[in-house]
């Protein structure tokens, strides 16, 4: 299916930059052996991999051997892909990449409700640990079926991935408290620091967090009001570590669609992990045992790994 011309859609889903093309790892601490970046996207081009026309933004091609070399320049073991939005519930894409990195990677779907016990199957198969709902973008799944995909998650061992604003929390917070599955919340709520830490929506996140929840401790240039290096994070990320040391992951957002101020190096997203997570130790728990236990990693051992 080919996309579609460029027009008004276009000027809806405006192009967004590339990533830095020499990604390099931090500069004030050695990562981990073992050390997972637990959100990453792979995007196709038309016509092999259509966007859907409800897309938010238009990126640039992000192709797994990018990905992979992103990893090896950043002493990243394992990855975690995450279905990106421009390609709605077409996970082709994420899946051949899954296959075709066995040891090195596993996934987040977005899917429909309704699939085959084959296809859910085949997905589990490949490598796929759990379901994005976003609200956010255009072409993900939204919550009006969360008890729906809390169910399926359960019955296939997988957990629950939600790109949403901390408001939008507030309200679903007595829900989210009974599922029957984890639950991760992505680039923690997507919150502006602006609102500030006494925020109902980051409180609410905090609370969840010490109820049980997870979080991925990414998205620094989508929370950040002052932009690098970033340092108006540093409050807000550290209560989020202190509400839930054990259940912190640590994800690069690469190839940072959506975006289109100043590129970050993927480095300097890590460098900032040192400020959010002081500790060398627990550092340690977010990107490698925290991460292994959560996307299934314990055990595995990469293959041409520069981190493992």
């Amino acid at each position: 299916m080919p996309m579609r011309e460029a027009g008004s859609h276009q000027d809806r889903a405006p192009a967004c930059p590339g990533p830095d093309p020499r990604p390099h790892g931090p500069t004030r601490y050695r990562v981990p052996p073992g050390a997972v970046d637990t959100h990453a996207h792979v995007i196709g081009l038309p016509p092999a991999y259509p966007f859907v026309d409800s897309r938010s933004y238009t990126p640039p091609e992000a192709t797994a051997e990018r990905y992979l070399a992103m990893l090896d320049a950043t002493g990243m073991s394992y990855g975690v892909l995450v279905q990106v939005s421009v390609h709605g519930t077409d996970n082709r894409l994420t899946v051949e990449t899954l296959r075709a990195h066995r040891d090195r990677l596993r996934g987040i779907a977005v899917i429909p409700l309704g699939l085959r016990d084959r296809e859910l199957a085949e997905l589990k198969e490949a490598g796929i640990v759990g379901l994005r709902l976003n609200i956010l973008y255009g072409g993900g799944i939204g919550f009006e079926q969360l008890d729906a995909y809390a169910a399926l998650a359960r019955e296939m061992g997988w957990h629950l991935q939600f790109l949403i604003d901390a408001r939008d929390l507030v309200p679903l917070a007595p829900k989210l408290g009974t599922l029957p599955v984890p639950f991760v919340v992505d680039h923690w709520g997507h919150f502006p620091v602006s609102r500030g830490l006494d925020d109902p929506g980051f409180q609410t996140l905090l609370a969840l967090l010490r109820d049980g929840g997870w979080v991925k401790l990414s998205g620094a240039y989508r929370n950040s009001v002052e932009g690098p290096p970033y340092a108006d994070t540093i409050p807000f990320a550290r209560l989020l570590h202190e509400a839930a040391p054990e259940r912190c992951v640590w994800g690069s957002d690469w190839p940072h669609v959506a975006h289109w101020q100043a590129m970050m190096n993927v480095g300097e997203l890590l460098d900032l992990l040192a400020e959010w997570v002081p500790d060398e130790a627990a550092r340690k728990r977010v990107f490698v045992d925290n991460a292994h236990r959560l996307y299934g990693f314990e055990g595995v051992v990469p293959a041409g790994s520069a981190g493992g």
